[in-house]
């Protein structure tokens, strides 16, 4: 472990890392909330979703700054007197794992398909990519609001994993295209050098060409847009949750925290809003600097 990492700090892309204080505070940041959301029961100081747990004399307490505040609740609580700061850790873990989960399935149909209309080319190539042009001609958030209220009203009794399901599936719908046409350019380019032609002269598999000779190289590209699709996926759940087609009620995401305090905020109670929605903005900020970053690590014209 200590090797790979010394490796990793000593090549081109560590070096890189290590003399951009942007990226490292990016990274940290990023770090400090993946932490904090996936070991959410470790680190916040409530659960504000055990009903057993919450007083209703508590609700709407501003931050423990304030005159009317309680050190109990550092910034404060909602509506139905959740702890703010735990609702924002537990809806971090909902925002991350739906955004993370829509963006590598995008990742997996994206590449598989862009591959094989790279390296096939001809009939299969045209067709996927007129699908290509179909899918982006309907903005992203509308088909993903279409496959998600479909969703739940064919199953309004679902259970909450298949809730989620219907949430990551409808945010990968559109999200696979643009890695489909970004490894389809790549693979028109690989496809015809050298040692793929080295590889079909001794009897290998298109398969395993386009497995062992051509994904490795067309990953580079994959990476950046990855990273910053996770910030869209993000806030495209958000959005959702937001417009009440999200993730579940019972399990609030910080757009649901962010519509519940939206009812508040012009009656003096900005505290239930605020702080998710900076929650939001602090991930998707991380995010996007890292892939920005990347972007320029990657590209040997900017070394």
């Amino acid at each position: 472990m200590k090797n790979t990492l010394a490796r990793w700090l000593d090549s081109d892309v560590g070096y890189s890392f290590r003399n951009s204080p942007v990226a490292m505070l990016a990274a940290l940041i990023a770090l400090v909330c993946l932490f904090s959301s996936l070991f959410a029961g470790w680190v916040a100081p409530h659960n504000p979703f055990d009903l057993t747990t919450l007083e209703l004399s508590d609700a709407r307490l501003p931050p423990a700054w304030s005159e009317e505040g309680s050190r109990k609740y550092l910034l404060g609580t909602d509506d139905q007197g959740r702890d703010i700061l735990s609702a924002v850790i537990y809806g971090a873990r909902i925002s991350l794992i739906v955004g993370i989960s829509s963006v590598v399935l995008s990742v997996v149909v994206g590449v598989a398909l862009g591959l094989l209309a790279g390296f096939r080319g001809g009939w299969v190539d045209t067709v996927l990519m007129r699908l290509c042009d179909v899918m982006l001609s309907f903005p992203a958030i509308l088909v993903a609001l279409l496959i998600a209220g479909v969703g739940r009203a064919l199953f309004p009794h679902a259970h909450e994993s298949l809730a989620f399901g219907v949430l990551i599936l409808s945010i990968s719908l559109t999200g696979w295209v643009q890695y489909a046409r970004t490894v389809r350019g790549s693979t028109l380019v690989e496809r015809n050098k050298e040692y793929v032609q080295a590889a079909r002269v001794t009897g290998v598999s298109p398969l395993s060409i386009m497995r062992k000779h051509v994904l490795p190289n067309v990953l580079g590209p994959v990476l950046v847009l990855a990273t910053i699709q996770v910030a869209t996926a993000i806030i495209t759940e958000a959005t959702l949750s937001f417009l009440g087609v999200g993730a579940p009620p019972t399990s609030p995401s910080l757009g649901t925290l962010i519509r519940v305090g939206n009812d508040y905020l012009f009656s003096g109670e900005w505290w239930i809003t605020v702080f998710p929605g900076a929650m939001l903005v602090l991930i998707a900020l991380s995010v996007n600097l890292l892939g920005d970053w990347l972007r320029d690590a990657l590209n040997p014209r900017l070394r």
